[in-house]
């Protein structure tokens, strides 16, 4: 009865209701546009190579972050992975070139824009390029490609096609960020892995059912479930350091009486660095394997050595994913959070932290709290990485395990609470009650003070 009651609730209040139709028509046009084959493509001779790829396949995460567009060969193959890589880049070159920072920091709104006109030109040109080794890998599948359409213009009105598929891709995500619920490429990225996950526990489930295994699967279930609460813990996990703003006098000068000091907090969340930490390590995981097929031929031994990091099965890959998922977290926290700033802001707010000195004294206790709850966040993300490998090598379907953590699971769940935390607050605007009984939905957005926020 409460989830019916909480549905007619949001039906209820019209300007929800209206964004939540336009993301999901908005969403149906993109999945529509994963199944229209490029011009000139044969989809059976990709079908069966597809067909031949294991989990431990870089295309294969491509093809479920695309929702399958990647296998189909589809003007949408790319998806909004160019803008992703783009976004990434312009916010790493934040935190290293000056010109970068000023527009992150001080040119406030025309700043913004700025970063957003260079991170889709950026987005442009990855995608011309990741397009031509696209279209390369395509060309290389036998029958793949028709024999009827002339090379040359195979090429050139493909690249065009994949490039305006992405920035189609883009256009909706920013049309949903508007006008829809949540946000736009987020969300378009959670329903194509989401696309995926019913013909996974339709395998998993044959497969088991087929050997007698039934019980199997719902153990499996089980502890799936079990990985996405804890994840879901994680993600909301904060430590809040109690802050307490001075003491103001209000009243005309000889009958002014002390006003009573707010108290507020500083959330310092557990897992700040988000899913960047696997993204950036999996990126140099992949290294080692591209250097394995040019040295397949090489006699020498080196080819050997990297071979077992082309293999996500073998031990020294998990213990240096491990390791670079921990480290990378660290790097990217530090990145992310600068206790300076920190203790500067409540200087000028006429804030402190119980017990501590302001200045130097409080970014140094915000330092050494970030340093401690961000190790089980670091341990636990790199967990997360390595849990398909595990799952796959205990005989989970390779499909299904591939959901069992890394990136796929960070993103579900993450993005499924920043949607629910948006529509909570719509709830609780119009006084209605909120999703949960108690509480409320944090996602991944910090609560309470909030840096450069006004009091």
């Amino acid at each position: 009865m409460k989830l019916f009651t909480v549905i007619k609730n949001i039906w209820s209040i019209k300007e929800l209701r209206d964004r939540i139709l336009y993301t999901l028509l908005l969403l149906l046009v993109f999945r529509v546009g994963t199944f229209v084959v490029l011009p000139g493509v044969v989809p059976a001779a990709l079908a069966k190579a597809s067909q031949s790829r294991g989990a431990n396949d870089l295309l294969g995460l491509i093809n479920v972050f695309t929702g399958g567009a990647f296998d189909n060969a589809a003007v949408l193959a790319l998806g909004v992975m160019p803008y992703i890589t783009a976004s990434i880049i312009v916010q790493l070159l934040g935190f290293a070139v000056p010109y970068f920072q000023r527009l992150q920091t001080r040119e406030g709104e025309s700043g913004r824009k700025r970063l957003n006109q260079i991170t889709r030109l950026l987005t442009v040109a990855i995608t011309l390029v990741q397009g031509g080794g696209y279209l390369q890998l395509v060309s290389s599948i036998p029958g793949a490609v028709s024999p009827n359409i002339p090379e040359g213009l195979f090429w050139f009105s493909n690249i065009i096609i994949l490039t305006a598929g992405t920035i189609f891709s883009m256009w909706l995500g920013e049309r949903i960020t508007d006008k829809g619920i949540g946000n736009g490429v987020s969300l378009i990225i959670m329903v194509g892995i989401i696309a995926r996950l019913p013909q996974s526990f339709v395998f998993e489930f044959q497969k088991l059912f087929g050997d007698g295994q039934l019980l199997l699967f719902f153990i499996e279930l089980a502890f799936f479930f079990i990985i996405v609460l804890a994840t879901v813990l994680v993600i909301q996990g904060v430590r809040r350091i109690p802050i307490q703003f001075a003491k103001r006098m209000v009243g005309r000068t000889g009958g002014s009486l002390p006003q009573s000091s707010a108290r507020d907090y500083l959330p310092m969340k557990v897992n700040s660095a988000g899913v960047m930490p696997i993204i950036f390590a999996q990126a140099l995981m992949f290294l080692p394997a591209t250097a394995y097929q040019y040295l397949a031929g090489d006699d020498s031994g080196a080819s050997g050595q990297i071979q077992m990091f082309n293999d996500i099965y073998s031990l020294g890959y998990n213990l240096v994913f491990f390791t670079l998922i921990v480290v990378f977290t660290y790097v990217y926290t530090a990145l992310m959070i600068n206790p300076t700033n920190y203790a500067e802001y409540l200087k000028r707010s006429n804030a402190f932290i119980p017990g501590v000195k302001p200045g130097e004294a409080t970014a140094a206790y915000i330092d050494n709290i970030m340093t401690r709850i961000t190790l089980p966040g670091a341990v636990f993300l790199g967990m997360i990485g390595i849990l398909p490998s595990v799952a796959a090598s205990i005989g989970v379907n390779q499909q299904f395990a591939l959901f069992f953590g890394g990136t796929t699971l960070l993103i579900m769940v993450g993005v499924a609470l920043d949607t629910l935390q948006v529509i909570e607050s719509y709830l609780l605007t119009k006084k209605y009650d909120g999703l949960i009984k108690s509480g409320r939905i944090q996602g991944r957005t910090t609560q309470g003070l909030q840096i450069g926020q006004p009091q």
